[in-house]
């Protein structure tokens, strides 16, 4: 279960960490906080943690240092990074350096836990989902890589978001909000377009016509169903 899996905070800002571990240990969740890069990842080696929350501005060595370490050593931690940066760069170099996604300050602990609840059960498909075959395609969730007919079409942590989520659904129509909720994390700035142009970056992968697509189909009004 996702509720008692292990976070690491790494925030060096007192207030913020304070309510950070207090609104995950709530909600469920076994924390640890650090507030410098050195110290975290020596200290997310040792505890293991299934997600950590990161903050991009650190003493020392700074977030995104501190994100590609980890990447060197576990490309499938699911990693959301902490900013009071707001630009589309920003944004673009945190994701560039391995992040699964971007939380700009200031934020509510509500929105957060939410992208926190979306990103494990993204790095945590249902066992009997963790490779599907469908046409030429053999996912597998896990790895997020598409096996299509013997080529390995590496999936994005959103795109293989929303294909875990329609194939744990299949033949059911999932509207555009229930996506946004339960793959990214819903937040209020988000658009349903978010999701329209992850299918169409997806159905690039796994259609044989992604103009007339054969497994995610467009249920008009509603969002979309996913067949086998």
């Amino acid at each position: 279960m996702e509720k008692s899996a292990r976070i690491v905070v790494v925030e060096d800002d007192d207030t913020i960490a304070l309510g950070l571990v207090q609104a995950l240990r709530f909600a469920g969740y076994d924390v640890r906080h650090f507030d410098r890069g050195e110290t975290a990842l020596d200290g997310i080696a040792e505890f293991k943690p299934g997600l950590v929350i990161l903050d991009v501005m650190l003493p020392g060595i700074d977030g995104l240092t501190v994100l590609r370490y980890l990447r060197e050593r576990d490309k499938d931690l699911p990693v959301i990074l902490l900013t009071a940066k707001t630009g589309v760069n920003d944004r673009v170099d945190g994701l560039d350096s391995g992040a699964d996604d971007y939380v700009t300050k200031p934020f509510s602990a509500r929105e957060l836990l939410a992208r926190v609840r979306a990103r494990l059960r993204n790095a945590q498909p249902e066992e009997d989902e963790e490779r599907f075959q469908f046409g030429d395609n053999v996912a597998d969730l896990r790895r997020r890589v598409i096996d299509r007919r013997g080529e390995e079409i590496r999936l994005t942590t959103h795109e293989a978001g929303v294909l875990a989520y329609l194939i744990k659904r299949r033949g059911q129509d999932v509207t555009r909000e229930e996506l946004l909720e339960n793959v990214w994390g819903y937040s209020p700035t988000m658009q349903t377009r978010t999701v329209d142009n992850q299918i169409l970056k997806l159905r690039k992968k796994i259609e044989a016509v992604p103009a007339d697509p054969r497994h995610i189909l467009t249920i008009h009004g509603v969002g979309y169903r996913f067949e086998p």
